[in-house]
């Protein structure tokens, strides 16, 4: 019969080690929020990990929200964020969710069972 107290000491390890790497994957992860509020081009490029050239053509098509001062052009980390997440794409679910909740209110179900 093993020792209590070495099952415990195993287990108070495995639980430090998980404590460790659950710390540097928050530590990896808050490196986004090291950005400051208002970013320059280059530090729009590594948060929304774009090349340049694509983010310029962004900003002259006017697709991305960004000011100007200058020949300098500035993003607003919050505000680009919000647009990032605008652009979300609904997945297969989501449409038949909304197919479903469209035609129970037109009152059409249609939906046919297989």
């Amino acid at each position: 019969m093993e020792n209590p107290f070495e099952i415990i000491n195993q287990r108070l390890d495995r639980i430090e080690f998980l404590l460790e790497k659950i710390n540097s994957n928050i530590e990896r992860n808050t490196s986004k929020s090291n950005y400051p509020e208002i970013m320059g081009i280059n530090q729009l490029t590594e948060y929304l990990n774009l090349s340049k050239t694509y983010i310029y053509q962004l900003t002259r098509t006017r697709c991305i929200p960004h000011s100007k001062k200058g020949n300098k052009l500035y993003f607003d980390k919050e505000v680009v964020t919000k647009w990032v997440l605008e652009n979300k794409i609904s997945t297969q679910e989501e449409i038949e969710q909304k197919t479903d909740k469209y035609l129970l209110k037109k009152g059409l179900n249609l939906k046919v069972g297989l």
